[in-house]
């Protein structure tokens, strides 16, 4: 759309009129030079110029200065909208699909990972400003989505994960060393482009689980120490249903290591979390939020495109072919005389 980003240039338009009704004509005063046949000329005022002209030209210098005063009010093109990257905290979802997670024990006839697909891609939703990446792991983690203010593709990559991709058994010290890594090529990134000082948010893992740390090359806990020394802070979650005995035997998650999740959270500053079905996934979900506040608001920009030189171009070709105009409109009135 046409956008004018000085409106106010616009009060110059009658400037020519009122210098042609309201200035006097100039008078004689005296001089260096005495010119004798001077003083018997009339006075010269602009309007009686102004009337002089001929029609042709007259109308050329009203266009002329009409074309000048919209290249003064700086006649732009505003582009479609478009969201600004704003500076916030760089948050990995570091989520379990080994095979435990196909267990339905969560919310009916959902497994536990389309259960935490949905209320972790509605986190993901409502981290405007953050630049949010995804790591999925079982008995090797890999990036799945690096990190990225693009949130849509975040969360269409996550409820595109299937369990069993990444292997059967957990290997959770391997998904936090990943993180580590991660995080620390995207400073250097950051560094290598002189762009630390907007990026100083801070680096969170949020790592999801139902079992225990059965595969890998890290220990959990050697990979929480290295974890806190680089400054970032873990939040572990643990889902599945709790453990329920019967006379028919035992049901829930017996096989999550809860110590080892609030100690790798404890060497961190982050918390643990339980969740055993979805409505406490979601209230973990919204004491995360409240604990790591997102930067904002998704912001969004016009971008413009400056047409003023349009106008002051055709403005100037104007006076140029006018000029042999007035000259030769000027000789052949002379010839008449």
């Amino acid at each position: 759309m046409i956008h004018v980003a000085w409106p106010w240039m616009a009060l110059l338009l009658p400037l020519p009129w009122l210098f042609s009704r309201f200035c006097l004509p100039a008078q004689p005063q005296g001089s260096a030079l005495f010119l004798p046949f001077v003083t018997a000329l009339p006075p010269v005022s602009p309007s009686l110029l102004i009337r002089k002209l001929p029609r042709l030209h007259a109308i050329v210098l009203a266009l002329i200065w009409l074309l000048l005063v919209a290249s003064a009010t700086r006649p732009q093109w505003l582009g479609d909208p478009q969201p600004i990257p704003t500076t916030g905290r760089r948050l990995l979802l570091a989520v379990d699909v080994s095979g435990s997670m196909a267990n339905r024990d969560m919310a009916g006839n959902y497994t536990r990972l389309q259960v935490v697909q949905a209320v972790a891609s509605e986190f993901i939703g409502h981290r405007y400003g953050d630049r949010v990446g995804l790591i999925l792991f079982g008995s090797q983690p890999y990036i799945q989505a690096p990190l990225t203010a693009d949130l849509e593709t975040v969360k269409q990559f996550l409820t595109q994960a299937m369990i069993g991709m990444a292997g059967t058994e957990t290997a959770i010290g391997d998904a936090i060393g990943l993180a580590i890594k991660r995080f620390c090529t995207d400073r250097s990134t950051e560094r290598d482009h002189q762009h630390e000082e907007n990026n100083k948010g801070e680096t969170v893992l949020i790592l999801l689980t139902d079992g225990s740390s059965n595969a890998g090359a890290v220990p959990p806990l050697e990979a929480a120490k290295l974890a806190a020394g680089a400054g970032l802070r873990i939040y572990t979650i643990g889902v599945g249903a709790e453990v329920q005995e019967s006379i028919f035997g035992s049901a829930g998650n017996s096989d999550l290591d809860e110590d080892t999740l609030k100690s790798i959270a404890k060497m961190t500053n982050g918390s643990y979390f339980r969740a055993t079905d979805a409505t406490a996934l979601q209230n973990v979900y919204a004491e995360i939020d409240k604990l790591e506040p997102s930067a904002g608001r998704e912001q969004w920009y016009r971008p413009s495109e400056e047409w003023f030189h349009w106008p002051l171009a055709i403005a100037l070709g104007l006076s140029v072919l006018s000029v042999p105009t007035m000259l030769l409109h000027k000789r052949h009135k002379g010839n008449r005389l």
